[in-house]
């Protein structure tokens, strides 16, 4: 069976960071209120956007009575500005490329919803490297619930998974799901590596390939 590489997406592929914080501020100021700082937002990261949302209330005056119509107007406003500030980490192009000319199948699992992170590989020219995509909205259940894994595996043949992820949602993930865990160090982990489970961390993806073939079956 092909082995397959699963990706999550912000703070693994993308730093996607400053456009978060750009609408998250854009929403703040339109509610009269202060913003935050940049490290504040990166740390709020991971959940996706309604629990981010949820953060930015705890942490200001925003009343949780209006957490709908937040949420909603969060995502318009960070749709329509996605890639202006978001790009793939160095080195993500020329390691998909390569992945994929070595015979994985290549997916992603994400909290953020679905549609918005579709059109972010898409404008960022990402998208022909994936065969499919789970977002926080795709299934009843979002990470860290191992069921979007599993449907991957599931759906693109059921072959060996390595999972790769930046956080410590990601690597709940993997645990709940039984696979291995490929740490990416330069995203937006919370604790020190030494304290989130992983199978193997990297801070570079020119590494990652060599990486994937020690944990997976070589590819035919």
């Amino acid at each position: 069976m092909t082995p397959i590489l699963i990706f999550d997406l912000d703070g693994t592929l993308i730093d996607s960071a400053q456009d978060l914080h750009a609408a998250a501020s854009r929403l703040l100021q339109g509610e009269g209120l202060p913003t935050l700082s940049l490290e504040t937002i990166r740390s709020f990261i991971g959940n996706g956007i309604p629990t981010l949302v949820d953060r930015m209330i705890n942490a200001t005056d925003l009343q949780p009575r209006d957490r709908t119509r937040l949420i909603s107007a969060f995502l318009d406003d960070y749709q329509a500005h996605a890639t202006d500030l978001t790009a793939p980490y160095p080195g993500v192009e020329a390691t998909l490329t390569q992945l994929r000319k070595s015979g994985y199948v290549l997916a992603i699992c994400t909290n953020k919803p679905q549609r918005p992170a579709e059109k972010i590989i898409e404008d960022l020219g990402l998208s022909h490297f994936f065969d499919a995509l789970v977002g926080g909205d795709s299934l009843t259940t979002r990470k860290p619930d191992p069921a979007g894994l599993h449907y991957l595996q599931s759906s693109l043949g059921g072959g060996p998974v390595v999972y790769v992820g930046d956080s410590e949602v990601d690597a709940e993930s993997a645990v709940n799901a039984g696979m291995p865990f490929a740490l990416f160090s330069e995203g937006y982990r919370k604790s020190p590596v030494s304290e989130i489970p992983h199978t193997v961390v990297f801070s570079n993806f020119t590494d990652l390939p060599s990486l994937a073939e020690n944990l997976l079956s070589a590819p035919a």
